[in-house]
């Protein structure tokens, strides 16, 4: 059984997310396993004597109180998007979230982690430094992030960038497998520069992988400006999910800290889900 860790501070965008993991544990028949991390505070014991087995005690079991109190919510709403029989299980943790994330991942073998990222302006503005962006980064599973105001809709299109890389055929495969899970069509973009070294023989071999796929289609854009070129291809081809590969991590931050126009902010809350190369 496939196993997705969900990330959760009780907040609306965590709340967000778990719609989106519970959609995903239908599909995969999956286990949910729901994290919540807590820190101890930073004392000055030189000031005010305390003792640490204490104040972790306390801090425990407010912080278990807390979870209890929250899961009816949560069995509530799985039971309105029909997913009450999909298993449950929660982890609580003291320390960074990051860190938890990614101990969870190992010792759990979590298959996708599914999670939100606030926002305040554009959400491709402030997705780069959020903890969304470090767990993309540091973990070795697909991550699905979810805007903080995108409630779930059903996905009929998914979105593919390439670079038309050999290792960007499996991350395809691997799109292709989770749309026909979903029935969803796959729509593969490439954003043709001036700097561009692929060539048009390399770019029909790697089509041909793909030959016998009905719900594929492909894209050539020639544009300078990448990054605009995507997000205008999200509005235009009603791209219900984003995925992409991640390469190195200064090509995907650049992406997401690049400005963008007015616009396209009140369109940037597609899902993403980030593949490792």
């Amino acid at each position: 059984m496939k196993k997705i860790l969900v990330p959760l501070d009780f907040s609306e965008t965590s709340e967000n997310a778990f719609v989106y993991a519970l959609e995903m544990a239908k599909l995969y028949k999956a286990e949910l396993v729901l994290l919540h991390t807590f820190e101890l505070p930073i004392l000055d014991s030189q000031i005010v004597p305390f003792n640490y087995a204490e104040i972790y005690d306390t801090l425990e079991m407010s912080n278990l109180d807390h979870f209890k109190q929250e899961m009816p919510k949560l069995k509530a709403i799985a039971k309105e998007q029909k997913a009450q029989n999909i298993v449950m299980n929660h982890i609580m943790m003291v320390g960074d979230l990051i860190h938890a994330i990614k101990e969870v991942v190992d010792q759990e073998n979590i298959d996708f982690v599914v999670m939100g990222t606030n926002g305040t302006t554009g959400w491709f503005d402030s997705f780069v430094g959020t903890n969304t962006s470090s767990v993309i980064s540091d973990v070795s599973v697909p991550v699905l992030s979810v805007a903080h105001d995108e409630k779930f809709h059903k996905i009929e299109t998914i979105g593919f960038t390439t670079r038309y890389r050999e290792k960007d055929i499996s991350a395809l495969e691997e799109v292709l497998a989770i749309a026909k899970k979903m029935k969803a069509k796959v729509k593969c973009l490439y954003v043709k520069t001036s700097a561009s070294d692929v060539r048009g023989e390399a770019i029909s071999q790697w089509e041909s992988h793909f030959v016998n796929e009905n719900n594929l289609e492909f894209f050539i854009i020639p544009s300078e400006e990448v990054n605009e070129t995507i997000e205008e291809f999200l509005v235009n081809q009603s791209i219900d999910l984003l995925a992409m590969v991640t390469y190195k991590r200064n090509f995907f931050t650049q992406f997401f800290t690049t400005s963008i126009t007015q616009k396209m902010s009140q369109h940037s809350r597609t899902p993403i889900l980030a593949i490792h190369e």
